[in-house]
Parts: C-alpha cells; sequence; structure tokens
C-alpha cells in the first residue's frame, strides 16, 4: 500500500467520523501527542490521561473544579493514625462487558503496577502505599504484602507507610485505576487491543487509529450513565498547533488543547471568550544530563540556568501570561507554603549574564573554547519558538547550540533513556502537593531525566515521607528543594498557564488548577 492511499484513506475515515456530530452529540478534541497504549500503568502524558481518564475510573475521581469526589467507591473511613483507608464500593458498578466490578479488580491492579516486570513509570506515585516501594524495587517478592487487600467484594482496605495529607488526590490519578482481572488474566498484554479492552468509566475506546486518532463512545454500564450528555468522543493526535487552530476555525475541532502563542492576539480579538488561558499546577523546565561532561559540572548547569531570561519568555516570546519560574516547586502548592528560590532570582539580568560568563570561564569554556552542545524538544510550535530564544541567550557566553526536535513519543523515549545533553520537559500536577514535583529531582526515579542524583536531596526527601506533622514536613522538603536549585539540579523556565480554546457551543468546561476536563462534565449545546 502506497503513502498516498494510506493518506487518502486516513482523510476518508476521518471525515466520516466528523459526520457523525450531525446524527449525535459529538465531541471532537485536539489532543496533541499520539498515546503509546490505553493502559493506564503503561501511560505517561497529559494527551493520554485525557483519554484514559474518560474510561477508567478509579476509587475517587474529579469534580468538574478538580475536587476529589466519589468514584467507583460509594465512602470511605480514615483510621485514628490516619494510615488505613476502608473503602465501600458502590452497589452494581460493573464494567463494560457487564462484570461486576469488585474489590479484587483493585487489589489486582494496585500488585500489577508495583510488580517490577510491568515497568509503569509512573509506580512511584503511589509508594506511599506500605510496602509499595520494596516491591517495586524487588526487595519483596510477594505481591500479597502489598498493603491493598479486598475485605470482601465491595470491601477494600490500603493501608500507608506514613500519614499522607494528599491520598485521596493521588487516587484520582491512573495509576489508582482498577483493572479488569478476568480480561487481563485472559488475554494477557493483548488486553489492551480495542478488541479485548473493556473499563469502568463513563466511555468505552472503539477504534485507535495510530497516529489518528482514538474514539470513545458512552458506557451504558456506568453507573452514572444516565447523567453522561455527550455520545462520543474523538480525540485526534495532531501536534502542528496553526494546523490545529485552523481546523478549529473550520469546525472540526471543538476544543483545542494547545495553540501557537504568536497567535493569542488574533484569538482574543476574533474568537471572544472562546481562549482559557489561566494559571495552573505546571512547570517547563530544560533537564541537563548530569552525568557526563559538560554537564556533571555544576558551574555549566548554573550558568546556562542564570542566563535564560525569564522575565521576556512569558510577556514577549510567549505572551500568553507564563510566569518566570524560580523555584521547583510552583507558588500555590498545598500544604506547602512559598516555595523556595535561586539565590540570584533578584539580580538585574546583565549581573547574572557576567556572573554565568564567569563560571564558564572557570569550567574552561568561552568564546575561544565554546561549549557545544544539542537541545532536544518535542515538535510544537511553542517549544522551538522558546529553544530558539534561549539558544540567542546563551551566544553571548560562548555557548553554540543546535536545535533537534522530534515528536513527542520519540522525545520522551530518547529522554527516558538518557541519549540528550539538554531536554525540553514539562509537569503537570498528578495531585496538589509538593512531593509530586519534589520527586522528579530523587535518585533513580523514571521521570528524573537528567540523572541528577543528591544523597542529602534524598535524605530529606525521606525525612519528609515520613513526618506528620504538616508544618515541619514542608520545612523539609523546603530544605530539599533549596538543595536542589542550589545545585542548578535542572533549569527552571516558567510556570504554566492552560491554553485551551474551547467552542461556545460545549457547555460545563471549568478552568481548573491542574486543568483537567473529564467529558463527563460537558455537554453540548447545538
Amino acid at each position: 500500500m502506497t503513502h498516498f492511499t494510506r493518506k487518502f484513506l486516513a482523510t476518508a475515515l476521518v471525515s466520516t467520523i466528523l459526520s457523525f456530530s450531525a446524527h449525535a452529540a459529538t465531541l471532537n478534541i485536539h489532543n496533541g501527542g499520539d498515546p503509546t497504549s490505553l493502559d493506564p500503568q503503561k501511560i505517561s502524558g497529559d494527551w493520554e490521561n485525557r483519554i484514559d481518564g474518560d474510561i477508567f475510573e478509579g476509587l475517587v475521581t474529579e469534580d468538574p473544579k478538580d475536587n476529589p469526589i466519589p468514584g467507583q467507591a460509594a465512602s470511605w473511613t480514615i483510621s485514628p493514625d490516619q494510615k488505613v483507608y476502608t473503602f465501600k464500593l458502590r452497589d452494581g458498578i460493573k464494567w463494560s462487558d457487564g462484570q461486576p466490578v469488585t474489590a479484587q479488580d483493585f487489589v489486582f491492579a494496585f500488585q500489577r503496577l508495583m510488580d517490577p516486570k510491568t515497568a509503569a513509570q509512573y509506580a512511584y506515585l503511589q509508594y506511599t502505599i506500605k510496602n509499595a516501594e520494596k516491591i517495586n524495587k524487588g526487595e519483596i517478592k510477594d505481591p500479597t504484602q502489598l498493603g491493598v487487600k479486598a475485605i470482601d467484594d465491595k470491601t477494600l482496605e490500603i493501608t500507608l507507610e506514613n500519614p499522607t495529607p494528599y491520598f485521596l488526590n493521588a487516587l484520582m490519578h491512573y495509576t489508582a485505576y482498577p483493572l479488569p482481572k478476568h480480561v487481563v488474566e485472559a488475554k494477557g498484554d493483548q488486553w489492551v487491543k480495542i478488541e479485548n479492552i473493556v473499563t469502568n468509566g463513563p466511555y468505552k475506546p472503539v477504534e485507535w487509529v495510530p497516529g489518528s486518532h482514538v474514539t470513545t463512545v458512552k458506557n451504558d454500564q456506568y453507573y452514572d450513565a444516565k447523567d453522561v450528555k455527550i455520545d462520543k468522543v474523538n480525540f485526534y493526535t495532531l501536534e502542528d498547533q496553526a494546523a490545529a487552530l485552523k481546523r478549529y476555525r473550520a469546525g472540526e475541532f471543538d476544543i483545542l488543547t494547545s495553540f501557537p502563542a504568536d497567535q493569542f492576539e488574533w484569538i482574543q480579538k476574533n474568537l471572544p471568550g472562546q481562549a482559557h488561558v489561566v494559571p495552573f499546577l505546571g512547570t517547563y523546565y530544560y533537564v541537563m544530563n548530569a552525568t557526563k561532561p559538560p554537564f556533571n559540572d555544576k558551574r555549566v548547569r548554573q550558568a546556562l540556568s542564570m542566563a535564560v531570561n525569564r522575565e521576556v519568555i512569558g510577556p514577549k516570546i510567549l505572551g500568553t501570561g507564563e510566569l518566570p519560574m524560580y523555584s521547583w516547586v510552583p507558588p500555590g502548592t498545598a500544604n506547602y507554603g512559598e516555595p523556595a528560590y535561586v539565590s540570584w532570582k533578584d539580580e538585574p539580568y546583565k549581573q547574572k549574564v557576567e556572573e554565568a560568563k564567569k563560571l564558564l570561564k572557570e569550567a574552561g569554556f568561552g568564546p575561544d573554547h565554546p561549549l557545544k552542545a544539542q537541545l532536544r524538544y518535542n515538535t510544537n510550535d511553542n517549544h522551538k519558538r522558546i529553544a530558539v530564544a534561549i539558544a540567542a541567550m546563551w551566544k553571548p557566553l560562548g555557548v553554540d547550540i543546535e536545535l533537534y526536535n522530534t515528536e513527542t513519543k520519540v522525545h520522551y523515549d530518547e529522554m527516558q533513556r538518557g541519549e540528550v545533553q539538554i531536554g525540553r520537559a514539562g509537569w503537570l500536577a498528578d495531585y496538589n502537593d509538593p512531593i509530586n514535583f519534589l520527586n522528579l529531582l530523587s535518585t533513580g526515579v523514571e521521570m528524573n531525566y537528567g540523572r541528577w542524583s543528591n544523597k542529602d536531596y534524598d535524605a530529606l526527601i525521606k525525612q519528609g515521607n515520613e513526618e506528620t506533622d504538616l508544618k515541619k514536613r514542608a520545612e523539609i522538603y523546603k530544605k530539599a528543594e533549596q538543595l536542589a536549585l542550589d545545585d542548578s539540579a535542572a533549569i527552571p523556565i516558567y510556570y504554566y498557564v492552560s491554553q485551551n480554546i474551547v467552542a461556545p457551543k460545549v457547555q460545563g468546561f471549568v478552568d481548573n488548577i491542574q486543568d483537567i476536563h473529564r467529558t463527563r462534565w460537558l455537554s453540548i449545546k447545538e
């Protein structure tokens, strides 16, 4: 089959899907990257979270404002020492094939999540569960030692290592979704194929064309199906933001999850009230491979970080209100207070550049001996704009940057394998707590793309995790944050703002601190 034929068939298929909107309530979402999987234990991106958060549901789920509310659990109790949570499942909850969802499905899912063979990148997000880390690292071989027990079909007991103030929020994350034990055991790794997969959320997937779209339809077995207003959702893969905006203007997309920043002024003028640009818990940063020269030298890392003019990136390069980032944990994060900041935060930019030049000179670099490096980013108009600008900021220091971009899936695969010198990364909070950001710099965490490692930092994180007093916990975490900033573990650039465009006919879209918008809460006004 020729490339032309494949393209023709894909175009015809997309046209067929879009025509469905004339006959039923269909939502067409520009979803950005191409999903790696529909298995909630095999994903990592926000584009995958949008899909899996519609087709699966945990014990606890999100309301439109991203507050925790009962999901598959009808209620729960917490022990006096705040370490044992007992959940009562709803009556009549079912998988999309009609089989009941049981407490054993949750036990099975958590045990699989922590099984080292699963190689779940985000398993560490649930390390607060008793013995989870030891099982995941192979120190305990018996999975039944995990602190997740089925008391009966309708009762699940979860025991924690320590009291965890954000635990209910962590249960909203896709690492806490149940899995259909009966299907996974029967089909193995093939359980997630469209012809095999069963789900327990408001929607179920019916089609996945890699590189094109994932289509879901309302799950009639869902306990609240009668209140789900949208019948069908198409999640379109498209990393070209300019092309996505054109398709939105043509009526092909109802929601854009990003747009070219240089079009923001035009959007405000020509699409009034449709842009949703608000701060949320997310960070945009560059990592440097701290295991290899020259980035194993703190002076080099600090020089590059100091020379980034964060004050112009938000207002001038992007123009959508991004705030300059001088901490690692975003301001406004729960259970934390004011974050730590780099010591040079308030210095004039010219002074920062001069100090950066001195640091590079001490490290053996300058105009006569330039530092040459490759900066990698995933294909995106805004990422390119920022990379070009930062490369220009580094040029006066005697730093020659080669820009290199790939599609999102390839980019993050290369990052996880350590195949970068400098790489673009971003983090959107999985739950509202400082540890969700601080964990990114812990030794051995897969999302620690720069492989920066510091024993004192790791010890402080462990100490904070075990502290039950929230004020003392925050103080310990802040010491860890300051240590990482002083060592230039990474290059913080800006705090995110959401960049959604929502068609007027889409009702129920509520801006929130984590930029999560489940289709369950939306409707379409024709």
